[in-house]
């Protein structure tokens, strides 16, 4: 496969990680949150399983133990943002989300004790301003989905960390495939300890359950696992900074959602920040492209040990 081409999938599988913000919210209005996680995440773990049924049988306790971790986490990640748009936008929770890029680094910093390098800095002080004028309404004030996808941003951050090391010991796909399945059963827990667990009522309901999981989980990492074997880091990281951007135009576009001029500039600051973060694995040499990993925030899509 020609590079152009697999930077074309890979572009596809972000646009369909930016609509997974929008399908979320509409979600919302047929199933509880737990509910939604748990529907989301079995249905892509079943079509994910269905397909390297074979290699899951070779799983061993270490590769359960770790997915067991990574299913806590990214189950904490998707309730973070499914909480989070009940009080912000598709758009908001699109940028803050998106704040990985950031947390990731920065994270390796304090855990690593690795030295912070200019962009990285850079990046974060543009990305923190843009934070500003995009979420503070008010002296000082902010809205509590704002914070909650926030969390989710740093919580996932967490999680790339812990899927770079669980993936030098176990198998990769498998840590990512059965994390699925755990972050579903945690779903399906909460949903009974605090909701009544259902299945959507309304077409548009299993309409958004069925693009989260089908389109934006299953269908997503399978092309990403493909796809990343013939571009780059940087190409990926660049191509991935754009989720962003995609939710908000699938807010404008079937949500009517509107930035203040305000907010449209803490979006393109935060974007900028994103970039100039990414922008510093510029020299990675093609040389590594098949296995090299690369993260992203999510759309909390499943995106395992690339991520």
């Amino acid at each position: 496969m020609k590079q152009r081409n697999a930077d074309l999938l890979m572009m596809l599988v972000t646009l369909s990680w930016g609509s997974s913000y929008l399908f979320m919210k509409n979600g919302l209005n047929s199933v509880s949150p737990f509910n939604l996680v748990a529907l989301r995440f079995f249905l892509a773990f079943i079509l994910c399983g269905a397909v390297w049924f074979k290699r899951l049988r070779l799983a061993d306790k270490r590769t359960l133990g770790y997915s067991l971790v990574l299913g806590f986490l990214l189950f904490a990640v998707s309730a973070s943002v499914i909480f989070g748009l009940r009080s912000t936008s598709t758009s908001h929770a699109g940028f803050l989300a998106s704040l990985t890029v950031i947390f990731v680094p920065a994270l390796s910093v304090v855990v690593l004790n690795q030295k912070p390098g200019a962009r990285l800095i850079t990046g974060a002080c543009v990305t923190m301003t843009g934070i500003g004028l995009l979420t503070l309404s008010g002296p000082m004030s902010v809205k509590p989905g704002d914070l909650l996808c926030i969390l989710a941003a740093l919580l996932y951050a967490v999680h790339i960390l812990v899927t770079g090391a669980a993936a030098k010991v176990a198998d990769p796909l498998n840590l990512g495939i059965l994390q699925l399945g755990f972050a579903g059963g945690l779903g399906l827990l909460f949903s009974f300890l605090f909701e009544s667990p259902q299945v959507p009522v309304s077409l548009e309901g299993w309409i958004s359950v069925l693009m989260l999981s089908v389109v934006c989980s299953a269908a997503g990492y399978i092309i990403q696992s493909i796809a990343q074997k013939y571009t780059t880091p940087t190409h990926t990281g660049l191509i991935f900074a754009l989720e962003p951007v995609f939710a908000a135009a699938f807010a404008y576009v079937f949500a009517d959602e509107h930035l203040s001029v305000r907010g449209y500039i803490g979006a393109a600051l935060i974007l900028s920040g994103l970039f100039i973060a990414e922008m510093k694995r510029g020299r990675t040499s093609p040389k590594g492209m098949e296995s090299a990993t690369t993260s992203k925030p999510p759309g909390m899509a499943f995106k395992s040990a690339k991520n």
